[in-house]
């Protein structure tokens, strides 16, 4: 009962209600109370009118929150026409509501100051930058959905309106404590019962079973003994692993040779720049250079470049392909050389160049065994495409055995036993094999085998080729493979009926005050006393629960069944209060206080949608 509590201060419907007024929603969607109707409308509600583009944008929302929420789901979803018309009408469902409640709170008068309005604008955090309201990307915001900052706030308005109307219906519901403590009581109850087994499983030892009786419960209930399709596959399996060999020393000089250009670094060069808004400013730079000045302290004191000036104009190594034009046309071919005043794209600059790293390249000695690996690795996928090529053309041109393609392959197919659906060969355990074995495509006619596969290429540089050995459709199993099986159940039923009546009359004679002597012959006894709590989900615990509360010193009795599918005896000697610690008691009330303010907003919509005078348009029916 506690997780019900639980769950329903959590209700996720409640969280829509709830949901209905954030701000969130007004960023998304605030523009659909702004858009007049012109042409054919989606709904009027009272008179009001609900446009076309108010349900298209809101359709547009709700769909793109079941995509982000069901992932590659929704598309196979959103495949369905009725799926869409199914959002589409609850995002009309959804307007008409808002429309409902938006009437409903002026009718109650019910008002937002204009300090409320800024306020809400001010706490909104998509506004606010480092956490404080920053007006500039507010009205970037705004200006993205068309708004004037006048128009947002009639529609922020409108919206906190609703909000206050929710609160008011939601947060009135309470508990007084004698309820509290009375509820407490009663979810935190404990029962103390004995019980008494009765065990089927021995009863089921002394049934018997007659022929006759298993052969009609074999026809009564043949869907129950369907053996599921099956299958024996021959398959060759193809792997570039298996092809690999170690190349040979002139084969990773070959490589080497070939594929220089990666193992050569070009020759890099290190510049520093000041960077200036005007040619006077870095003609000045340029002179104080000249007489000796400190290049990184100028950087850091003239250059406009943040990035650069931190580092006292040092811009790291670069290599041609990263190195600007202009430093390149500055022809800096000396250690410490200094520039002239160069134009560029951003300003003026002035350069310097401080190193210059000439062109390496790594011995082979360096890189060997990284070639030999690739080398090894290359070698053996272009084996394995051209062995996949000969044995795929061996396989289609012999199409009624595999025996050309394991000549071509040079080895035998192997042959699995056999499997279902249900467990394919962890050896064939890949989606485009299952798919090619259990598609039809590779049966004959009345389901004799048929053609060799096409080559099926998985993942890691393999690939198959395979044909059905055997096949075996679904069908039902005969008698004599399910008589064991039938004979169990029947012995378990009689065992369970025998269990259930003989349960039934104890019952009886218990309740009649001589139970005890009837015990006695049937060799049973009750077992010491346990404790129960409501937080049980057994059936013994539920069936204890059930019972009426028993009279000083006079149990109650009752019948239930355990995990193992005996019948139980229950005794319950005692009903007690237990301790429900304060937080799951607070809990307790939240859960309820929210659940009955969900059924009150629930009804105050189901009225309001009973007294109002809704008419849906054409819109409302469109794709």
């Amino acid at each position: 009962m506690m997780d019900n509590l639980r769950a329903a201060s959590n209700h996720v419907v409640l969280k829509i209600i709830l949901g209905l007024i954030i701000l969130s929603f007004v960023l998304t969607g605030v523009g659909n109370y702004l858009i007049g109707g012109n042409g054919d409308y989606a709904a009027k509600v009272n008179g009001q009118e609900i446009s076309r583009a108010q349900l298209e944008r809101a359709f547009s929302n709700e769909r793109s929150r079941q995509q982000e929420m069901l992932g590659e789901q929704f598309s196979q979803l959103a495949s369905n026409p009725a799926y869409l018309q199914q959002i589409r009408q609850q995002a009309l469902s959804q307007l008409v509501d808002e429309a409902l409640l938006d009437q409903y709170a002026k009718d109650l008068q019910l008002a937002v100051s204009d300090d409320q309005i800024k306020q809400a604008i001010f706490n909104q955090p998509a506004f606010q930058t480092n956490g404080k309201f920053d007006n500039a990307r507010y009205l970037a915001i705004i200006n993205q959905m068309n708004l004037t900052a006048d128009q947002y706030a009639q529609a922020l308005r409108k919206q906190l309106t609703t909000q206050q109307l929710i609160a008011a219906v939601t947060r009135t519901d309470f508990m007084l404590p004698g309820e509290t403590e009375s509820l407490a009581a009663l979810v935190s109850q404990e029962r103390l019962v004995r019980e008494a087994t009765i065990n089927v499983a021995a009863l089921a030892a002394k049934q018997n079973v007659s022929d006759e009786e298993v052969k009609n419960y074999y026809e009564q209930n043949k869907n129950s003994f369907m053996a599921p399709e099956q299958f024996r596959v021959s398959y060759i399996k193809l792997d570039a692993a298996s092809l690999q060999k170690a190349p040979s020393e002139s084969d990773i000089q070959s490589w080497y040779d070939s594929h220089q250009q990666d193992y050569t670094q070009p020759q890099r060069s290190r510049f520093s720049v000041i960077q200036t808004k005007t040619e006077a400013d870095a003609q000045a730079v340029l002179d104080a250079l000249k007489k000796g000045g400190d290049f990184a302290a100028l950087a850091k004191e003239k250059s406009i470049d943040p990035i650069s000036a931190r580092k006292g104009g040092d811009m790291g190594w670069l290599e041609p392909d990263t190195t600007p034009d202009e430093l390149k046309s500055a022809n800096l071919t000396q250690k410490g050389q200094l520039s002239g005043v160069i134009k560029s794209s951003v300003g003026f600059i002035v350069a310097r160049l401080d190193d210059v790293q000439p062109q390496q390249i790594k011995p082979l000695a360096a890189v060997h065994d990284d070639i030999a690996a690739k080398v090894k690795h290359e070698t053996a996928v272009d084996a394995y495409y051209k062995l996949q090529q000969k044995v795929s053309d061996a396989a289609s041109n012999d199409n009624e055995s595999l025996a050309s393609a394991e000549e071509a392959a040079g080895v035998k197919a192997v042959e699995t036993d056999w499997f279902s659906h249900d467990n394919p060969p962890a050896e064939l355990n890949f989606r485009a094999v299952e798919q090619a074995i259990f598609n039809g495509g590779l049966l004959g006619d009345n389901g004799a085998p048929g053609s060799n596969s096409d080559i099926i290429t998985v993942d890691g540089d393999r690939a198959f080729v395979l044909r059905i050995a055997a096949h075996k459709p679904e069908a039902v199993k005969p008698l004599a493979e399910v008589s064991a099986e039938i004979v169990a159940t029947l012995k378990n039923q009689k065992a369970q009926a025998e269990a259930k009546a003989q349960a039934e009359k104890l019952l009886a004679d218990l309740q009649a005050g001589k139970g005890m002597d009837a015990m006695k012959a049937a060799n049973l006894s009750f077992s010491e006393q346990k404790t129960l709590t409501r937080s049980g989900q057994d059936a013994i615990t539920q069936s204890a629960f059930a019972l009426a509360q028993p009279t000083k010193d006079k149990p109650v009795y009752g019948i239930s069944e355990d995990g193992q599918g005996n019948v139980v005896l229950l005794a319950l000697d005692q009903v007690r209060s237990g301790t429900l610690p304060e937080a799951q008691k607070k809990a307790m009330v939240q859960g309820i206080t929210q659940n009955n303010a969900q059924i009150a907003f629930e009804a105050l919509l189901s009225n309001l949608r009973k007294e109002g005078k809704i008419k849906y348009g054409a819109a409302a029916q469109a794709q």
